[in-house]
């Protein structure tokens, strides 16, 4: 038997070489690299980087959209006009840090004098940030540049997209559904784009009862980009509000 820290083995899973041995000898193979434990620890150094970035972050939104979107466009120049809403409201905007749509907001927030974010992503074909970002990072895994939207967002806007953005969309509808994020407005920019989708949600999982009737009031479609800053602020001040009864509801006890 041989431990290995936390680790235990026995008979001829013991390995041939100590931890020591292969981290010392320069020589051998190096598929040591791409190991699942070596993973954990690129994971978990993007959970740190990226907290690192984004923990002194002011208010955000984040801005989902196609990459494909081109821009002088009526999505491309509608996503402009969405980043540069978030600004002039107070709001950093964080966007997936491509092209397309997230160029667009980013752009526009940073045209309007507020803070724009890219949190990009690996692919196996090239793309790099666009240019209009003022804070942006690179990361290898999905999931942990997921958490990172969740985590320092107050609310989630959706432009016209394709199965990135659907998946996006989605996971914040279930987060929100689930409680895992209490309060967070989820709003569809595009009724002509996105109407298809929310009458199907309406006519296939509400009528076969997959959905409660109130889960149709966690995703808003709207067409004006002063309407999202609407009812994101209400959001917000809903929550400042009841904060402050349950506040004095506490001092009351005391």
């Amino acid at each position: 038997m041989r431990n290995a820290g936390p680790l235990t083995y026995r008979g001829e899973s013991i390995p041939g070489t100590t931890t020591d041995q292969r981290l010392l000898d320069r020589r051998g193979p190096v598929d040591w690299v791409h190991t699942d434990p070596w993973r954990v620890l690129r994971i978990q150094s993007e959970f740190v980087e990226g907290f690192g970035l984004l923990s002194e972050l002011p208010s955000a939104v984040s801005v989902f959209g196609s990459a494909r979107i081109k821009p002088g466009t009526r999505y491309y120049d509608l996503g402009v006009q969405m980043g540069a809403r978030l600004a002039e409201a107070g709001y950093a905007t964080i966007t997936g840090g491509g092209p397309g749509m997230m160029e667009a907001a980013n752009k526009g927030a940073k045209e309007a004098g507020g803070l724009s974010v890219g949190l990009g992503i690996e692919l196996p074909f090239e793309q790099s940030l666009n240019p209009y970002i003022d804070m942006g990072m690179t990361f290898r895994y999905f999931f942990v540049r997921k958490t990172m939207f969740v985590k320092y967002s107050q609310a989630f806007v959706v432009l016209p997209g394709g199965f990135g953005t659907l998946d996006e969309l989605f996971e914040a509808a279930t987060l929100v559904q689930t409680n895992k994020v209490t309060r967070f407005p989820v709003v569809l920019v595009g009724s002509e784009f996105w109407g298809g989708l929310e009458k199907w949600v309406r006519e296939s999982l509400l009528e076969n009862e997959l959905i409660k009737p109130h889960d149709l009031d966690l995703v808003r479609v709207v067409d004006d980009p002063a309407d999202v800053v609407g009812i994101i602020r209400k959001a917000h001040l809903d929550i400042a509000r009841e904060q402050d009864e349950q506040e004095r509801a506490r001092a009351d006890g005391s």
